[in-house]
């Protein structure tokens, strides 16, 4: 049992003693002074007493973890004690009501003879309700309990009612006959109100209303989470201590995997850190922005089709939109099964940018296959890197060329090495530059299947 459970379970049979204790006291105060008032107190605390003990066991349900039948968990049960409190609530008022007006009508004068047993019981039990209202009140706010909220509410309408019969004997002293009967029927009115308070939040409980509070500060949560684009939906419903919900929320199409499942990960994160109870389901659904490029729909329509492409060229011909690209595929794939991919992707691209864009794709061989390699002979690496290093001084862009490798595959050699290029040259100067530094290797040396220049930022 964890500790909320504990302090929830402990709160309810502290309440269980003091509403039997303080209900016998009312009981044997009205018995011996004839006082209607302090005897409908007395019924109202007998039903305290069993709602305390109902509160009791629905607390213990309501803790156990969800299974195969209680999805949820089993909070509601909280609920349906709540619910039968109500009904005990209300049928005790009708009943207090309907004597308080039978004698009211009947003018029929009743004797109550107050002593200091009766003023006692009254003016401990308006103590004790006092000191358990506010200590309910807050462990219920703590918990979450419904079952403790409807004690804590019986507890503050008891307070009330037995300051409204203490008024009464009081006034019958002073010889108003019918202070006794107008007390109790007061009694009647508070434990009416305190039903329908309840009733109501119980009715919204397991009608599964959306707690409004709660829902409009995770709606601004996540509103000002990053990477949420809108809200699509948003239900919330209290269960018990807890509260359910699913949200969905809009990103952007454009963002890898990975980001979208970050974003609702951040989403979850940020509620549970502000209402611990919460279990929400968040689910994330791309969508189109206006300022989209016609690059970045292009590489995502590649992308769904997972399918490699690379030198994207977009350009605007005489008002109408060309797109060419590079696509590669398994270069042991027959040119008839490429062409139909090609086709494939080009007709995605239409669909996506508009039937008149023009699209273009250059099929390249992408090796699939691990292949199996070694260290080249050194003399062979050697005569590599001093090519490479001949052909860079020729070049001038490119410069220092180092950590040469040079492996051997059954297809031929890979070579991989670094250089230094101006670290205020553009990005597309850089590449041209390493790009006829390799076909130069490849040249020269047509046993090379691969050259792999990675370009390092000169050091000042």
């Amino acid at each position: 049992m964890n500790d909320t459970a504990k302090l929830k379970e402990k709160a309810a049979l502290v309440s269980i003693a003091a509403s039997a204790l303080l209900t016998l006291g009312k009981l044997i105060a009205g018995l011996l002074s004839g006082s209607l008032a302090l005897l409908s107190e007395a019924a109202h605390g007998l039903l305290d007493t069993g709602a305390t003990i109902l509160t009791w066991f629905a607390v213990k349900a309501a803790d156990k973890p969800a299974d195969e039948k209680h999805h949820y968990g089993h909070g509601k049960i909280e609920a349906v004690a709540a619910l039968i409190e109500t009904g005990l609530l209300m049928l005790l008022a009708g009943g207090v009501v309907f004597e308080a007006a039978r004698r009211l009508f009947a003018n029929e004068a009743h004797s109550v003879e107050a002593t200091w047993l009766t003023y006692g019981v009254l003016i401990v039990s308006i103590i004790v309700d006092f000191v358990r209202w506010r200590s309910l009140a807050k462990i219920a706010h703590e918990t979450r309990s419904d079952a403790l909220a409807a004690d804590a509410l019986h507890f503050s309408s008891d307070l009330v009612a037995s300051a409204c019969v203490l008024a009464g004997l009081v006034a019958m002293q002073f010889g108003f006959k019918h202070g006794d009967t107008l007390a109790a029927a007061g009694v009647a009115i508070f434990i009416a109100i305190a039903g329908y308070r309840l009733g109501k939040r119980t009715f919204q409980t397991l009608t599964d209303a959306a707690p409004l509070e709660i829902t409009n500060q995770i709606r601004k949560i996540v509103e000002a989470t990053p990477g949420v684009i809108d809200i699509e939906d948003l239900r919330m419903r209290p269960a018990g201590s807890s509260v359910f919900g699913e949200i969905s929320i809009a990103v952007g199409r454009t963002l890898p995997a990975e980001r979208i499942v970050a974003v609702r990960e951040a989403v979850s994160r940020a509620i549970v850190e502000k209402f611990p109870h919460a279990d929400v389901t968040v689910r994330a659904t791309p969508r189109a922005l206006d300022n989209e490029t016609v690059l970045e729909r292009v590489l995502l329509t590649a992308a769904r089709r997972r399918l490699a492409v690379h030198h994207v060229t977009v350009q605007q011909v005489e008002g109408r939109t060309s797109v060419s690209l590079d696509l590669e595929v398994d270069g042991r794939m027959t040119q008839g099964a490429a062409h139909d991919i090609a086709s494939g992707l080009e007709d995605a691209i239409q669909a996506e940018l508009g039937m008149d864009v023009e699209v273009e794709t250059h099929i390249e061989p992408l090796e699939i296959r691990e292949l199996e390699g070694r260290d080249a002979d050194p003399a062979m690496t050697q005569k590599i890197a001093d090519a490479l290093i001949a052909r860079a001084a020729e070049s001038g862009p490119v410069d220092d060329v180092h950590d040469v490798r040079v492996r051997h595959t059954e297809g031929g050699y890979v070579v991989n090495y670094h250089c230094r290029i101006d670290a205020e040259i553009s990005v597309l100067d850089a590449h041209t530059a390493v790009d006829q530094l390799d076909h130069r290797v490849r040249t020269l040396f047509p046993d090379v299947i691969r050259v792999v220049g990675h370009a390092e930022p000169k050091q000042v």
